[in-house]
């Protein structure tokens, strides 16, 4: 199993029958009703957004937001994790792009500074991560 899968796997052992709900309505304008409502599990959901271009191995800047914005520093920051470690976004790439805080994730993890950044409509995206 892929270290991808796993990451996957893990969220969706995390996301409950209502988070999931709450997932899809973060999602309202990317997912179309109907299609959305055929969406019974996390695992369904993950395999929309990656048959969408929503959401691949080394592109998770949308589930990023739909974390954050559904007020799920767990989720996120555990993306955030694979992505410094499996992926090994260095620090230097991240400083030279324009970054926006997420503090949720920083709150969540304490003494952690995050900051993100991704470009609506292309595959730029990537994180900094060290600790505060």
């Amino acid at each position: 199993m892929s270290e991808y899968s796993v990451l996957l796997s893990d969220l969706s052992e995390n996301i409950t029958n209502e988070d999931l709900d709450q997932l899809k309505s973060a999602c309202k304008e990317d997912i179309p009703e109907e299609q959305s409502n055929a969406i019974t599990s996390s695992k369904e959901w993950f395999h929309y957004l990656e048959k969408n271009d929503k959401l691949s191995q080394d592109n998770l800047c949308y589930i990023e937001h739909i974390f954050e914005i559904s007020r799920r520093p767990d989720l996120l920051t555990r993306v955030i994790e694979y992505r410094t470690t499996v992926l090994k976004i260095s620090e230097d790439d991240e400083i030279d792009t324009k970054l926006t805080r997420i503090p949720s994730a920083k709150k969540y993890k304490g003494a952690l500074l995050l900051l993100t950044f991704c470009i609506p409509g292309s595959l730029h995206c990537g994180i900094y991560l060290r600790n505060g």
